[in-house]
């Protein structure tokens, strides 16, 4: 799986827009954010697949290098960037015509089986949509999005830490809502909506 990072510094070198749609962090758009600042994640809910309320965290297992690992998950916000932003980002400027960057936050937190030692597999599976349609990620956008961490960078991950990583999709410009996907191992996706203002 490629390096992704969010396009914070979209005048970085130039990202490639990698356009396969199968299952494999923006300046200053907007931020459709789940939960107001400070206030707790509810409950986290283990049943596989579905629908989740913003704020709401989930649980699901995913098999990491020492073994299987418990993750409670939440998509906490998705900031949407512009037009302008996307052309930057990609090789080709026709690549991102009518099209923004979205990077979704997601915040994972270690509940259970062995603490790791290296990088994480955890943000693996989750992926961003724009009204129903996969978006397309975009490879090689840069890491240094606040409060976006490089799950490649993370060398000690104990039961009860957090870590926030962040996903970069290109999605369409007019799109009316914006999802975020993440499924455990052989699960159905969890989907959190994020409507655009």
């Amino acid at each position: 799986m490629p390096h992704r990072t969010s396009p914070s510094r979209l005048a970085a070198p130039v990202a490639v827009l990698a356009l396969a749609l199968t299952a494999c962090g923006a300046g200053g758009g907007e931020d459709t954010d789940a939960r107001s600042p400070g206030a707790p994640a509810a409950p986290a809910r283990t049943a596989s697949g579905g629908d989740v309320a913003a704020g709401e965290a989930v649980t699901g297992k995913v098999a990491e290098g020492p073994g299987a690992v418990t993750y409670e998950v939440v998509a906490r916000k998705v900031d949407v960037g512009t037009e302008a932003e996307a052309a930057e980002a990609v090789a080709e400027a026709a690549d991102a015509e009518g099209r923004v960057p979205a990077v979704a936050h997601l915040e994972y937190t270690h509940r259970g089986g062995p603490a790791l030692t290296e990088g994480s597999e955890v943000h693996d599976t989750a992926a961003v949509f724009a009204d129903g349609q996969r978006g397309d990620i975009l490879v090689g956008a840069p890491d240094d999005v606040p409060g976006c961490e490089d799950p490649y960078a993370v060398e000690s991950w104990k039961q009860g830490e957090s870590h926030v990583f962040c996903e970069t999709y290109l999605v369409p410009a007019d799109a009316t809502s914006v999802e975020v996907h993440w499924s455990q191992e052989d699960g159905e996706p969890w989907v959190w909506k994020f409507p655009r203002r």
